[in-house]
């Protein structure tokens, strides 16, 4: 049933460290999904933990998923936005688009529990520049299944078990947020190409192999596997249909070309304006181009 089984790598990000899932020697993309930082769990005394200053983005669109905690997030089209536990923050970068994340004013006063994922959908083919776009949809706006066993299963994006996320997709996605009871189960079909589960806590049996928190196991096509919890665990699901051509990945840009990322590159380092504006409400700092 599992093709590849393996685990993040920790990454420092100044101060805040991640597991980085994606990509991976074994397994560079699943379906869209090009990139999963795993955050926390962690618990945040007051103060500006969060604290990521404007950067710019093409040829993607990134996802704010936490299972606890907020964000502050602000973008160039003037988006001013919290993102809480269960809701989407869904930013597409297309030709190019700048923001930042931050602390909340309620974090940076009473500190906070942090476990989430962050994670970049590559942009198809023809629709790599399109025009940037930012859409926020609360927990409350998104279908959720819950399974005779107990299982709770969140489609935080795109298609699974017969419904369907009000994110909008460009291309077919599963992001599906799993809440699993010790003892709870489901069953996964073969509807999509490239599927994969990332346990974020607990440990589960997929078919009659096992999976642990930090693992992520790529499944095998076409097949349907039954899901179980060993104990209490929450698990994402992530996937869609397959790339046809390879993405190239250089810091926050992704592209189908080195020509296309070298262009980014090219911009965000003489701060061109008319392809990456100033962030309304946090335009003074940014991050300057890696050496």
């Amino acid at each position: 049933m599992i093709r590849h089984l393996f685990e993040g790598r920790v990454r420092d990000l100044g101060g805040f460290s991640v597991r980085r899932v994606l990509p991976a020697v074994e397994q560079r993309m699943v379906g869209p999904f090009v990139f999963l930082d795993h955050m926390g769990p962690v618990d945040l005394p007051p103060g500006p933990h969060i604290n990521v200053r404007p950067h710019p983005h093409i040829g993607l669109a990134t996802v704010t998923y936490l299972f606890s905690g907020e964000m502050l997030h602000r973008d160039s089209l003037g988006s001013l936005q919290e993102v809480r536990a269960g809701d989407v923050n869904w930013m597409t970068a297309g030709r190019g688009i700048v923001h930042s994340e931050r602390s909340t004013p309620r974090a940076l006063r009473e500190g906070m529990h942090l476990h989430g994922l962050q994670s970049w959908v590559a942009l198809p083919d023809g629709m790599e520049d399109v025009a940037p776009t930012f859409s926020h949809h609360p927990v409350a706006t998104l279908p959720l299944i819950e399974t005779p066993t107990g299982a709770r299963l969140r489609i935080v994006a795109g298609e699974a078990f017969g419904r369907r996320s009000p994110v909008a997709t460009l291309w077919p996605t599963l992001y599906v947020d799993a809440a699993l009871p010790a003892g709870s189960r489901f069953e996964l079909q073969a509807e999509h190409e490239e599927r994969a589960l990332y346990v974020a806590s607990g440990s589960v049996r997929i078919g009659e192999d096992g999976a642990r928190a930090l693992q992520m196991a790529v499944l095998e096509p076409g097949v349907t596997v039954q899901v179980t919890a060993l104990e209490d665990s929450r698990v994402m699901l992530l996937g869609g249909q397959a790339f046809a051509a390879p993405r190239h990945l250089y810091w926050n840009f992704v592209a189908s070309s080195r020509e296309r990322l070298d262009a980014g590159k090219r911009d965000w380092a003489d701060q061109n304006l008319a392809r990456f504006p100033k962030v309304p409400g946090d335009d003074v700092e940014f991050i300057p181009l890696p050496d």
